[in-house]
């Protein structure tokens, strides 16, 4: 077994465990739907999310032809998974027995920690672009901008049609990002 094949074992754990949080999220909001109160920032960036993990396992590919892993590249790689769970643990709501679940007021209630996990999350990437591969081209400077900016932004203002503004917009940019930089292997 390849050192890639080795470490990648633990990072596939960590995204499969954050895919399962937002589809037991789902189940949860379906099986208690007559008590939910629906809002679409949460419900957009759980869709993100998913897209997300599927575009983080895509673009691991891309790890397998390195001749040689260090610790701290390593670590690297495994902290912006672990902040990726963290933004998959925090994007919907526990749900309470028999009590309404309000998916705005959880949203404004995590917004701060989420969109702070995820500008941490985006600072981890580039530090592991840099690291593993010296740099980021311009264009991945502008996306990785956008995303620190905009989620800087969310996770101080609380203005509701901001919200819906940021969260369209991050998956438009999404969207693009992974239209640019990773439609092939």
């Amino acid at each position: 077994m390849d050192a890639f094949s080795y470490l990648s074992v633990l990072l596939s754990i960590i995204i499969g465990l954050a895919i399962t949080q937002v589809l037991q999220g789902y189940r949860s909001l379906l099986l208690s739907r007559h008590r939910v109160k629906l809002f679409f920032p949460p419900l957009a960036w759980s869709g993100y999310i998913i897209l997300i993990a599927v575009q983080m396992w895509w673009s691991s590919f891309g790890l397998a032809n390195r001749p040689e892993w260090s610790f701290f590249a390593f670590t690297i790689i495994l902290l912006q998974t672990i902040l990726f769970y963290m933004m998959a643990a925090l994007v919907l709501p526990d749900m309470p027995p028999e009590d309404t679940i309000d998916l705005r007021a959880h949203y404004f209630r995590e917004c701060g920690p989420f969109y702070g996990v995820f500008v941490a999350t985006v600072v981890v990437s580039i530090t592991k672009n840099v690291t593993l591969d010296g740099g980021m081209s311009p264009i991945e400077w502008a996306f990785h901008g956008f995303f620190v900016g905009v989620g800087t932004l969310a996770a101080v203002v609380r203005r509701p049609y901001l919200h819906h503004a940021v969260t369209g917009a991050i998956g438009l940019m999404f969207l693009t990002y992974i239209a640019v930089l990773f439609a092939h292997l």
